[in-house]
């Protein structure tokens, strides 16, 4: 295996300028515990942007872009509100071959497809949120043709699924899952669902009808037919003028919402006495209005939802395998293109998941 690598490396907080190309960059040696992976996929999403951009930073109140943030400050830019180092190698969503194990390692892994599992843990307190570090972000990620990994964080995969298809789960259906966890969603339930047509969105609508719960997906016009092949029970415009009167007298027990923005309010004004608003992104933007009246005259429970219990990927691996949901693959893009996938991806054009291939 050659010592040298294709991978686009990010040299700090910026524009699209900040990343550059490399075919000499150095494949990382596994260390203890850890598993060289040939990359075979790479799934794009918005914590890639967000850190390039700055977008994390208490400085910054507007959503998110995709543009360089002069105003973010490098010390808070981080997902978890501290510094990210450069350089830095991007890209959580890794699917590809184990090729080499470090020590104490399983040796049984090598040849074996995998997925990773981005949140990278202290294994000797895993649930412990104040411990956890995101891969393609504390540590080095999957922008590159080779990757390495604790191999507690990783799932051996048996798929017919491609690389590419299998790239579009960790990072989205992760997030989705944790979201609904933490609403405690089940069967007599119903969750309204803004940005249906993004990853996680388009994630929430198969996770929660696999809970026994109703799904309705708010999309765009154009994307709507794309969305409805995901079995949502209504679908409803982006942003119709009375969110109320759109929901045809159905009853909203649970708010899935990755997107915030100055839309906030109409979906709080939807729940029911008693209902869940849980919330892992906030695209549109992340200063929003609450009336606290809203919350405790309703009874309404908010949860936020980033770390998620050590359990969730490994039950999406059996979704996975089990067929009980379905990748939504929007495009595949040479890694060395990243920065028009990424655009791709800002521009939200797509519906379902961006990938970058080696």
């Amino acid at each position: 295996m050659s010592r040298v690598m294709k991978a686009m490396v990010l040299t700090g907080h910026g524009g699209f300028d900040r990343y550059e190309w490399h075919e000499d960059w150095p494949v990382p040696l596994p260390g203890p515990m850890e598993v060289l992976i040939a990359v075979g996929a790479c799934g794009l999403n918005n914590t890639d942007i967000n850190t390039r951009t700055g977008w994390y930073s208490r400085t910054v109140t507007d959503a998110t872009t995709g543009d360089a943030r002069a105003e973010a400050g490098a010390g808070d830019a981080g997902w978890g509100g501290r510094a990210i180092r450069f350089p830095r190698i991007q890209g959580a969503d890794v699917v590809g071959s184990a090729v080499a194990v470090g020590e104490g390692a399983d040796p049984g892994l090598v040849g074996k497809r995998v997925m990773v599992d981005a949140w990278m843990r202290d294994w000797s307190d895993p649930e412990n949120p104040e411990k956890a570090g995101y891969f393609g972000s504390e540590t080095d990620g999957g922008f590159a043709e080779y990757t390495r990994c604790d191999a507690r964080n990783l799932a051996v995969v048996e798929s017919d699924l491609t690389d590419a298809e299998l790239a579009t789960f960790s990072c989205s259906y992760t997030t989705a899952e944790g979201m609904l966890n933490r609403a405690s969603v089940g069967a007599g339930d119903t969750v309204l669902v803004p940005g249906a047509s993004g990853g996680v969105g388009g994630a929430l609508i198969q996770l929660a009808k696999r809970r026994g719960a109703r799904a309705i997906a708010m999309a765009s016009e154009a994307k709507q037919a794309e969305v409805a092949k995901l079995g949502p029970d209504l679908i409803l415009p982006r942003a119709p003028g009375d969110l109320r009167e759109a929901l045809e007298g159905e009853t909203v027990t649970v708010v899935a919402d990755v997107v915030g923005g100055p839309g906030w309010p109409a979906l709080i004004d939807t729940l029911a006495r008693g209902g869940s608003y849980t919330c892992s992104g906030a695209i549109a933007g992340p200063m929003v209005a609450l009336d606290l009246r809203s919350l405790y005259l309703r009874d309404l429970t908010f949860t936020g939802s980033t770390v998620v219990p050590s359990h969730i990927f490994r039950d999406i691996v059996g979704y996975i395998e089990r067929g009980e949901v379905s990748p939504v693959l929007a495009a595949t893009w040479p890694l060395s293109e990243l920065r028009t996938a990424q655009q791709a991806f800002i521009d939200k054009r797509h519906v379902g998941n961006i990938v970058v291939v080696p």
